[in-house]
C-alpha cells in the first residue's frame, strides 16, 4: 500500500512525501532507516490530505543536473579512497542536510533505505526512477553494469562524462540564444513605439504639408494603421493559437510525433538537431555497449535520451529488425531514417568486433559537428540581426524623415 506521510528529519524541519509499506508500522521503520521521525500518515492520494499536508504533493521532484553532477562526482571520490557505498551515501545524506538541499537529500535517503532493504544500488535507483523520476534508465543500466563488473567508480566516472557534456552542450545553446533573445525584444519594443505611438503623429504632419508620398512611406503607414486598428485582435489570436497549439500538442501523441519530425526537416536547424540526437544515442550506446549490455537492451535504454520522438520511432523500429535477426547495422538501414555514415560506421564496427570503437568514433564526429556549428552560428547570428536591426530601423527613418526633408528642401527662404 502506498502511504502519504508527515515526517520531521533530524534538523526539525517537517518532510513531506510517498512511500510504499504494507502497514503503518512498516511505514514508521522505513522512514526510520532514513533519519525521519513520522509524524501523520495516510493512506492513498486523497486530495484533502494534500492540503492538510500544507501543499505538499507526490509530484516528480526536478533535480538539477549540477546537483546529479555533484552528487555522482562526490559518490565516485569516497569510493575510490575506499569508503564502503552504504557509508559514502550516509555521508553525502548528512551533508546534503546541513546544506538544506532538501530534493538531494531526499533522493539519498531513498537510495539508503532501498539499500538497507536488501536492494543493489541500481535496484535502489530503479525504485527512485519509478517515483520521482531522477535517474534515467541509461545510468541505471550502466550502475548494472557496473554491479556485475564489480567496479561503481568506473561506471560513476561514465555518468560523470555524460552529465559534463549534456551540460556543456545547454550551456552553448543558451549562450547561442541570449543575444537573439535580446536583439528580438529590442526589434519588437522599437517596431511597437514607432506603429503605435509615433506613426499616426507624423503621419497627420506629412499630410499638413501636402507632399506626396513615396511608396516605403505609405507601405510603413500601412503598417502602422493595421497595427493600430487590429492590433489588440491580432496579439490575441495569437495567445489563443499558441495555447491552442499546447493543448493539441499535449493531449496528441501523434502530433508530437509530426511536431519533432517537422523540426528534424528545418533548414539548418535541423541538421543540427539531428546532429546533437545521434551524437547522444552514439555516445550513450558506446557506453552501454562497453559495459556489456546487450545491444537490445542497451537501444531500449537509449532511446529516451534522443530528445526527440521522430529519431525514438526510428530506433524502435530498428530494435524490432533486430529481434526479429537483423544485424544492427541492416536494421539502422532499413529504417530509412539514419544517415549512410551511421550505418557505414555500424557495418565496420560489426566486421571488425569493434562496435564500440566505432560508436564512440560517430559519437565525436557528431560532437565535433555540433560544436562547430554552434561556433560558426554564434559568429553569424549577431552580425546577421544586427544587420536586420539596422535595416528596420533605416527603413523607419527613411519613411518618416525622407518626406519632411523633401518638403523643408522645397521651401523658400
Amino acid at each position: 500500500m502506498r502511504y502519504r506521510y508527515l515526517a520531521i528529519n533530524a534538523s526539525g524541519e517537517r518532510v513531506g512525501g510517498t512511500l510504499e509499506a504494507a502497514t503503518s508500522g512498516e511505514l514508521e521503520s522505513r522512514l526510520a532507516r532514513m533519519g525521519l521521525d513520522l509524524v501523520r500518515e495516510q493512506a492513498g492520494y486523497g486530495a484533502s490530505f494534500v492540503a492538510w499536508l500544507g501543499g505538499t504533493s507526490g509530484r516528480r521532484r526536478v533535480v538539477p543536473r549540477q546537483e546529479l553532477l555533484n552528487f555522482w562526482f562526490q559518490l565516485k571520490e569516497l569510493l575510490r579512497v575506499g569508503v564502503p557505498l552504504q557509508e559514502a551515501l550516509r555521508d553525502l545524506h548528512a551533508a546534503y542536510a546541513e546544506a538544506g538541499e532538501q530534493n538531494m537529500w531526499r533522493v539519498i535517503g531513498a537510495l539508503l533505505e532501498g539499500i538497507a532493504a536488501g536492494q543493489t544500488l541500481s535496484q535502489a535507483m530503479q525504485t527512485e526512477q519509478d517515483n520521482s523520476g531522477v535517474f534515467r534508465p541509461l545510468f541505471i543500466r550502466l550502475m548494472q553494469a557496473g554491479e556485475a563488473a564489480g567496479d561503481l567508480a568506473r561506471v560513476m566516472e561514465d555518468i560523470i562524462a555524460a552529465l559534463k557534456y549534456e551540460d556543456d552542450l545547454r550551456r552553448k545553446t543558451q549562450k547561442l540564444l541570449i543575444y537573439p533573445a535580446f536583439v528580438s525584444v529590442i526589434i519588437v519594443a522599437a517596431s511597437l513605439f514607432l506603429f503605435l505611438y509615433l506613426a499616426p503623429q507624423l503621419k497627420m504632419f506629412l499630410r499638413q504639408m501636402g507632399e506626396t508620398l513615396p511608396f516605403y512611406t505609405r507601405a510603413l503607414f500601412a503598417v502602422a494603421d493595421l497595427s493600430g486598428r487590429y492590433g489588440l485582435q491580432l496579439l490575441a489570436g495569437i495567445v489563443l493559437g499558441a495555447l491552442a497549439l499546447r493543448t493539441w500538442l499535449a493531449h496528441s501523441a501523434a502530433a508530437r510525433l509530426y511536431r519533432d519530425g517537422l523540426l528534424l526537416r528545418l533548414p539548418i536547424i535541423g541538421a543540427v538537431l539531428q546532429k546533437v540526437a545521434l551524437s547522444r544515442f552514439a555516445g550513450a550506446f558506446a557506453l552501454l555497449y562497453a559495459a556489456g549490455v546487450p545491444v537490445l537492451t542497451a537501444l531500449a535504454a537509449t532511446r529516451d535520451i534522443v530528445g526527440n520522438r521522430a529519431i525514438r520511432r526510428a530506433l524502435s523500429r530498428a530494435e524490432d529488425a533486430i529481434r526479429e535477426g537483423r544485424p544492427l547495422s541492416a536494421a539502422f538501414a532499413d529504417s530509412g531514417f539514419f544517415p549512410i555514415f551511421v550505418v557505414r560506421m555500424l557495418h565496420v564496427g560489426e566486421n571488425t568486433g569493434a562496435l564500440d570503437v566505432a560508436l564512440e568514433n560517430l559519437r565525436y564526429f557528431y560532437q565535433r559537428d555540433v560544436d562547430l556549428v554552434v561556433e560558426r552560428a554564434e559568429r553569424l547570428i549577431e552580425p546577421v540581426l544586427t544587420l536586420l536591426l539596422g535595416a528596420l530601423l533605416g527603413w523607419i527613418m527613411l519613411a518618416f524623415l525622407g518626406p519632411v526633408y523633401d518638403a523643408i528642401s522645397h521651401v523658400a527662404f
